[in-house]
């Protein structure tokens, strides 16, 4: 099955997201075994495309692999009040594997100029996964921006603490 995520499904988590952007923001092909996202590229505003962004309720890690493409991937672990603890970003090329270690949150950004398809291990099933925190604060405690030609990060302002950015 084919789950297609369009622009109003990720406009809770965007920078600006009554601005127009990518129509059609990404893809999961499904199966019992594993899944592959497949994110379009462009901006939303200054902020590059991206998924919407998940907390996994299970507490399992998870092993996502570039299959082709540049992106980012971030990924953020909170305190018990709300507060982003740590903040992580590794870049993305084609067969980059990656370990999202339990108890944090995850989120895909392309920032090339084609499509960043990545596998991940892990079966979609929507109960096992929540954005609703992400959503009450607008995204992650950063925000993936083009400034001036360049990639920079943007602090998300419903973030009273924006943990120094470390990355892999």
């Amino acid at each position: 099955m084919i789950i297609t995520k369009l622009h109003k499904d990720i406009e809770p988590v965007l920078l600006e997201p009554k601005i127009k952007g990518i129509k059609e923001a990404y893809f999961i092909i499904e199966s019992e075994e594993q899944n592959i996202i497949v994110v379009n590229p462009g901006k939303n505003g200054v902020e590059f495309n991206k998924t919407e962004g998940y907390f996994r309720l299970d507490n399992d890690i998870c092993i996502f692999q570039c299959l082709y493409g540049q992106g980012i991937l971030i990924m953020q672990r909170g305190d018990e009040s709300g507060n982003a603890k740590e903040f992580k970003v590794v870049t993305l090329q084609g067969g980059r594997q990656v370990i999202i270690p339990a108890g944090f949150g995850h989120c895909l950004v392309n920032i090339g100029k084609g499509l960043l398809v990545v596998l991940d291990n892990a079966p979609y099933e929507p109960r096992k996964y929540t954005g609703e925190y992400l959503f009450e604060k607008q995204g992650f405690a950063y925000y993936i921006v083009e400034k001036k030609g360049e990639i920079a990060f943007e602090e998300n302002p419903s973030y009273k603490v924006h943990p120094q950015i470390s990355s892999e």
